[in-house]
């Protein structure tokens, strides 16, 4: 119900009073953008990763494994209670789970240009694969 009433609000941050409101404002709204870039940082290592499982499963598998990766994370964060729910769990909850997703956007996005790019028709490869 907070974060229902906080959104009503118009707040320009919500996830600073929400998960880190021990701190100032505007540390709560770095706190915010620093969760926001761990998805970032987790991208590369997604890339390896699903990289590497693409070339010996299959990238079809590895596609639908990221595709459930990025949205069962996407859930939880969106479930996920607040600090004054759960104490300092929430912010660790909330960085795990930001870092999880990053994992997924990084082998989908890869996946979905890998399979665009070869099923694209000879000549048109390039404008299919800027679609991902």
């Amino acid at each position: 119900m907070v974060r229902l009433l906080h959104l009503r609000r118009g707040g320009c941050d919500v996830f600073g009073p929400l998960f880190f409101p021990s701190v100032s404002p505007a540390a709560g709204t770095l706190a915010s953008f620093a969760t926001y870039s761990v998805g970032f940082l987790a991208r590369p290592l997604g890339g390896i990763v699903m990289g590497h499982f693409g070339d010996r499963v299959g990238r079809k598998s590895m596609l639908v494994i990221s595709l459930l990766t990025m949205g069962f994370a996407t859930i939880c964060i969106g479930l996920l209670p607040t600090y004054e729910t759960i104490g300092a769990w929430a912010p660790i909850l909330l960085v795990t789970l930001r870092f999880i997703q990053g994992i997924g956007v990084a082998g989908e996005w890869g996946g979905a240009v890998l399979m665009a790019i070869e099923h694209a028709p000879e000549r048109r490869k390039a404008f299919y694969g800027s679609f991902p």
